[in-house]
């Protein structure tokens, strides 16, 4: 299920504040963030962005 358009206007990275780009992979919804130096990568579950940086996904 994506995200709000709205919600996702307003969301941003907990970590640097860069906004959020909403990705959706096969069955892992996630938001990216599109800061330079951080890209970690929060988890939707049931619609609900987690957006803790203990939870988030380190970049490749």
């Amino acid at each position: 299920m994506p995200l709000e358009a709205g919600l996702l206007e307003i969301l941003a990275c907990p970590a640097c504040h860069a906004p959020l780009d909403d990705q959706t992979a096969a069955d892992t919804p996630e938001l990216i963030c599109t800061g330079t130096d951080c890209g970690l990568a929060y988890p939707v579950r049931d619609g609900i962005p987690v957006l803790l940086v203990d939870e988030a996904r380190r970049p490749a």
